[in-house]
């Protein structure tokens, strides 16, 4: 199956550099948001990345142009055209959300199509039942997109080998590099991750040590590019509690038990780079 038509779902931070890769790729894109205001700030988004590859000497003008040419704004999933070969969604990470996502789609959509989803924990075995299992699967980009080469490539109870090698390859023509994993609870990436940032936040609660000093451990002693704390600024105090809370439940596992501090600053709105405050101050 070539992959040629592809709708990106959800316009923010993730959808919006998933839809920038393919558009750079030539592929044909429909950004889909629920209003007009919410595709405009992702396609302007994409913008201002392309300006920093410009300004970098990565690409030029004309790169840029062809780029934003090869985006088509979508206002609201219903209007997804239904001749696309793929849909991916990278809304919120809401489990009840995105079910209601695909059945929709799964309406809209024609016979032939890959749904997809971003979702970097929920169960995509789950997600599928309320779509086309044979023909959905996870792609988990990760953050920033268009730099990270990283897709993790979940495959569902039910996935077919046919839709596995399609998206596998489609993912080596963008340029990155797909690992495949199984469906299990927050998959690799964060099922390693998540858990290492949530104890880093209990060595804070417990006072062992501060925050600059819990990140420059992890920085200067594991040769980590930023500490566990300011990477969890970065990722969305709120999306690591949700991750937690899926392991916790998945598992059933102690282990896993999200720390009273990250549920604590996430009730207070303390949400990281996205509010302004965290572990750490932003300037907004």
């Amino acid at each position: 199956m070539e992959i040629k038509r592809i709708a990106v779902i959800g316009s923010g931070t993730m959808g919006n550099g998933i839809a920038q890769v393919f558009a750079m790729n030539d592929y044909t894109v429909y950004l889909v948001d629920i209003n007009n205001e919410l595709v405009d700030r992702g396609i302007s988004f994409i913008s201002n990345s392309l300006d920093r590859l410009i300004k970098k000497e990565i690409i030029d003008m004309d790169k840029k142009s062809s780029t934003l040419a090869n985006i088509t704004k979508v206002i609201n999933h219903n209007n997804i055209p239904p001749d696309v070969d793929l849909i991916i969604e990278a809304i919120y990470e809401n489990k009840d959300a995105k079910i209601n996502v695909f059945e929709d789609l799964k309406k809209i959509a024609n016979s032939n199509c890959i749904f997809a989803s971003n979702t970097s924990s929920i169960s995509i075995t789950e997600l599928a039942h309320h779509s086309e299992p044979e023909r959905f699967i996870g792609m988990h980009f990760m953050n920033p997109v268009p730099i990270m080469k990283l897709v993790e490539v979940i495959r569902g109870y039910l996935t077919s080998d046919k839709t596995l090698n399609a998206i596998t390859e489609l993912t080596k023509k963008i340029d990155k590099i797909p690992v495949e994993v199984n469906d299990y609870p927050g998959f690799i990436s964060n099922r390693i991750l998540m858990p290492m940032i949530n104890e880093a936040i209990y060595a804070y609660y417990e006072g062992v040590a501060g925050i600059e000093e819990i990140d420059n451990i992890m920085k200067l002693g594991m040769n980590h590019p930023m500490g566990p704390l300011t990477l969890a600024d970065f990722i969305g105090l709120d999306v690591c509690l949700n991750i937690m809370e899926v392991l916790y439940n998945g598992f059933n596992d102690s282990k896993y038990r999200p720390c009273p501090l990250l549920k604590k600053m996430v009730a207070a709105g303390r949400l990281g780079r996205k509010s302004g405050v965290g572990f750490y101050e932003y300037k907004k």
